[in-house]
């Protein structure tokens, strides 16, 4: 008789047990149910929110004002002359602009407008050995850029950029020029792009 007694009361506890599992998992189920929903809910505005402040690879522009950009060759004006170097910039600089953003390159009139000149192009003796010779020149490039915003002219200025590279004086300046001054160039680039139309 006991042992009946117990296994009612074991059964009854069980059912119990059951039920009451079955109603938290009902409830986690619910809370899994309503996260997913709210999700779904609020991802729209989360969309919205980040395409207020979309980047079209690092460039932050607004499309819907500005449109056109209009970028001058750099003459060189500096003393000292490479005669390849104001191509490679120029054109290193087209690209820039043609490759980062969905501006239209124009020849007049551009909502924003790139110019400037190439002002300084030198080298100097950057380190000596122990034996008291040079061990490393380094090579620099500074191009003054005027920048106008036709849209926001808060944002017009005029600025000097620099760039630099170091080789051993073992070897010669005409082995690594053109290496050089590619390489500078494409930093000169990227800092002018990112003063200009990336605000960092």
């Amino acid at each position: 008789m006991k042992n009946v007694e117990l296994a009612t009361a074991v059964g009854r506890n069980t059912e119990a047990f059951l039920k009451s599992a079955g109603r938290i998992v009902g409830r986690g189920r619910s809370r899994v149910l309503f996260c997913t929903m709210l999700f779904v809910a609020c991802l729209p505005f989360f969309l919205a929110g980040c395409s207020v402040s979309y980047k079209f690879n690092g460039a932050s522009i607004d499309y819907s004002k500005t449109k056109t950009i209009q970028i001058s060759d750099f003459p060189i004006r500096s003393s000292y002359v490479w005669g390849p170097m104001a191509a490679i910039f120029n054109n290193q600089l087209k690209d820039q602009y043609a490759n980062h953003t969905r501006l239209s390159q124009v020849k007049r009139n551009g909502d924003l407008k790139v110019e400037g000149e190439i002002t300084r192009y030198e080298q100097r003796n950057k380190s000596v050995s122990s034996e008291g010779y040079s061990a490393q020149t380094e090579l620099s490039m500074t191009v003054n850029v005027r920048f106008t915003n036709n849209i926001n002219h808060d944002e017009d200025f005029e600025r000097q950029f620099t760039a630099s590279q170091s080789y051993e004086t073992t070897q010669s300046l005409q082995s690594v020029q053109e290496e050089l001054v590619t390489q500078m160039c494409k930093d000169l680039c990227d800092q002018i792009f990112n003063a200009t139309v990336a605000n960092w």
